[in-house]
């Protein structure tokens, strides 16, 4: 146990390393298209912008997961995690265009908006997850 564990550590390093890195990136640009401030307004305890930004991280995190568990390369990884990031992205302008008061619903606090993105954006990652599979 201890030899094949400390064999796959590296990759397990890896893998995490840059999963961590394509959130950290995705969630970068998400918050800089948003003409809101996700961090700010959750730090105020607004709870629209919690389920929101929430349910976008969890869509963008599945197609993830589905990768690492299926990828042969980081390469994979990497290249899928840009391609789950451009979906939610466009998951989050099918919202607006949707809902289009969403700009100034969520800064309000309004959580059936917020709630309707965070819903889109999961199920949307969930079917994004479920096409990466090879």
């Amino acid at each position: 146990m201890p030899a094949h564990f400390f064999a796959m550590l590296p990759n397990f390093l890896a893998y995490f390393g840059i999963s961590v890195a394509l959130l950290g990136f995705f969630l970068l640009i998400y918050i800089n298209i948003t003409p809101y401030q996700e961090i700010t307004l959750i730090r105020s305890g607004n709870t629209a912008a919690a389920i929101s930004l929430s349910g976008t991280l969890l869509g963008f995190a599945l197609p993830i997961a589905n990768v690492i568990a299926h990828s042969d390369t980081l390469l994979d990884l990497a290249a899928w995690g840009v391609v789950a990031g451009v979906v939610q992205l466009a998951a989050y302008y099918i919202a607006r265009f949707a809902l289009p008061h969403l700009t100034d619903d969520i800064p309000a606090g309004r959580v059936a908006p917020a709630t309707f993105l965070a819903a889109l954006s999961l199920t949307v990652g969930v079917i994004n997850a479920a096409c990466m599979t090879y």
